[in-house]
């Protein structure tokens, strides 16, 4: 066994909370963000512009990647791709495969389990709520929650906090180079979701410190950082 794994008892623990990001980590979006942005970008601008340009983005709050995309129409194209989302979310939202073990073997090893996206919080707590996810994760930090946002460690040392666990004690996992970047200035381990929306490169590039291939493989992940029991 490698030193980061444990081999005592709990309160020997060397990490106590594990954070999630949301979209493309807890819950499969990617089909339903693509149809809300070709929905907006087509009816307010005319064109949609290249998948790869609008789902670059997916991570930073959505009002600044309006911005980015056309930022004289940054607020009319919110306004229809949140329209849209909300029709069509409950119907195209998925899980990914393993989800729902993973999460109550973290949760059997008494860990505690934290959302950080940098989605509205009501839209967030929806969209865990389809599978009843919301049952595993006893905080959730989303857009309105602070000011700054990923690839800002801010939301992610507010989810310590209000925790009361020290930042140097939470591992944080998602999947987006924002994720990885707001790990790391936290001082945070970066586990990088492979199975969501960003290349393994882009995540290693962003700073990524370890690699996991699916949710259903996480739990063994962390074990080598050193968060579960063996």
């Amino acid at each position: 066994m490698s030193d980061g794994v444990l081999q005592g008892v709990s309160d020997s623990r060397r990490f106590e909370a594990v954070l999630f990001d949301l979209d493309g980590t807890v819950i499969d979006t990617y089909n339903m963000i693509l149809a809300s942005f070709r929905k907006a970008t087509k009816q307010v601008l005319g064109f949609t512009p290249p998948e790869d340009l609008m789902m670059d983005m997916v991570g930073i709050p959505l009002t600044e990647q309006m911005a980015r995309i056309s930022p004289e129409h940054a607020d009319e194209l919110v306004n229809v791709y949140r329209e849209n989302n909300l029709r069509i979310h409950d119907e195209m939202v998925r899980a990914f495969p393993g989800t729902d073990a993973a999460l109550a073997s973290l949760s059997r090893e008494g860990l505690r389990l934290a959302i950080v996206t940098s989605k509205r919080n009501s839209l967030a707590e929806r969209g865990l709520k389809v599978f009843g996810f919301e049952r595993y994760f006893e905080l959730l930090i989303g857009a309105d929650d602070t000011d700054v946002h990923k690839p800002n460690p801010a939301p992610l040392l507010l989810a310590a906090d209000r925790l009361g666990i020290a930042a140097t004690r939470c591992v944080y996992v998602g999947d987006s180079p924002y994720d990885m970047q707001a790990a790391v200035a936290a001082q945070m381990p970066a586990v990088a979701a492979l199975w969501g929306m960003f290349t393994r490169q882009r995540l290693l590039d962003a700073g990524a410190e370890y690699l996991a291939p699916s949710m259903a493989e996480l739990p063994a992940v962390l074990s080598v950082v050193g968060v579960v029991l063996t």
